[in-house]
């Protein structure tokens, strides 16, 4: 029993070492008839980066004013909410009569100035011949002296008075001082207003600013002038990313949320994407500037245990490399690991390479 256990164990053997001599011979061969993979490659490169940070903002309108009625009467009309408006054009409308009343009995009273102020000078006049051949006292002389100085003040009361309406009639018509949007209507027509009340909010839609507020330990990192990166997400989720620079600093940091204010001018392309009051997020300066290495995004293989590139030796031979991934900056990506400048990585068809496989360079990004 024993003798033909043992030549069974000895049969076992050699099946496997004729199994393995096989195997060994079939991937030598197989190796052997593989021809090279084509790849394409791009070179790493070092670049100067800056880290950043990304803090939220609002958008806010640099013009945004409630416009009152400036004078009181009463509301003949008053512009819809929504509705767009050029510099000058018509807001709201007060009625008109009153003031004009007020105008014409005016201009009465000025001409009734002027005619009295005319008769005193022509008295005045009389007196003083008069007084010349002593037929008049210096009493009658001086009377009408002081007279005639209070009719011109008479006049210049007048004359200041009629300005005064004329600068109500003009008040009456109100006109947007900007181009803007009407946001919210407070008053209708036919109602009494005084000249305080506010009619009407006006939005400036074209002049535009985001405000954030930083942590103070980036400030010395920020000025007027700083490059920063406006961005948001679409409705299909399509990233929206726009440059922009600081256009003000507040170097006043809160006691408690220990924060500074900066804000940002909008870019004009950035006024058909976002609307006041919107969020947006704002990627900013943190640190000095460095070098760093990049890789072109195609040449990234991701895997479960980490990320990895393909590097192509001088004799064309492929190498799998463990990276560590940084910020990306458009289709180059930071990375850390066993790179140095100028290493030529796979970015197409470096996904089936084996180690030491043999490749041809079909194009190359140097």
């Amino acid at each position: 029993m024993k003798s033909l256990t043992k030549q069974h164990n000895n049969y076992l053997k050699q099946l496997c070492l004729l199994f393995a001599l096989t195997t060994l011979g079939n991937n030598q061969l197989l190796a052997a008839e593989t021809p090279p993979s084509p790849v394409s490659v791009e070179r790493v490169k070092v670049i100067e980066s800056q880290p950043t940070a990304t803090v939220l903002g609002t958008i806010y309108s640099r013009n945004q004013v409630p416009l009152t009625a400036g004078v009181t009467g009463k509301l003949e009309w008053v512009a819809e909410p929504g509705t767009y408006l050029k510099q000058g054009d018509l807001v709201a409308q007060i009625e008109l009569l009153p003031l004009q009343l007020r105008q014409a009995e005016q201009i009465a009273q000025l001409k009734r100035a002027k005619i009295n102020l005319t008769y005193l000078e022509r008295e005045l006049q009389r007196q003083k011949e008069l007084r010349k051949k002593n037929s008049a006292s210096q009493y009658q002389l001086d009377q009408t002296q002081s007279q005639f100085e209070l009719a011109q003040s008479d006049l210049e009361i007048a004359e200041l008075q009629l300005k005064q309406i004329n600068d109500q009639l003009a008040r009456a018509t109100i006109r947007s001082p900007f181009d803007g949007v009407v946001t919210e209507r407070l008053r209708r027509a036919g109602y009494d207003v005084s000249r305080s009340d506010v009619l009407v909010q006006l939005l400036d839609t074209e002049n535009l600013e985001v405000r954030l507020f930083v942590p103070v330990k980036y400030l010395a990192f920020t000025k007027p002038g700083s490059e920063v990166t406006l961005s948001s997400r679409s409705e299909g989720g399509e990233k929206l990313s726009l440059a922009a620079t600081a256009s003000t600093i507040i170097p006043a940091a809160d006691p408690r949320s220990q924060t500074f204010e900066m804000r940002v001018n909008v870019p004009e392309a950035g006024k058909k994407l976002w609307a006041a009051g919107q969020l947006i997020k704002v990627s900013l300066p943190i640190a000095s500037s460095r070098s760093a290495l990049t890789v072109h995004r195609d040449a990234l293989i991701l895997r479960r245990d980490g990320t990895y590139v393909v590097k192509i030796d001088e004799q064309n031979k492929a190498h799998r490399l463990k990276v560590k991934v940084g910020k990306g900056n458009g289709d180059w990506v930071m990375v850390e690991g066993q790179l140095k400048q100028g290493d030529q990585v796979a970015t197409r068809g470096a996904e089936r390479l084996r180690e030491g496989q043999t490749v041809v360079v079909q194009s190359s990004g140097a």
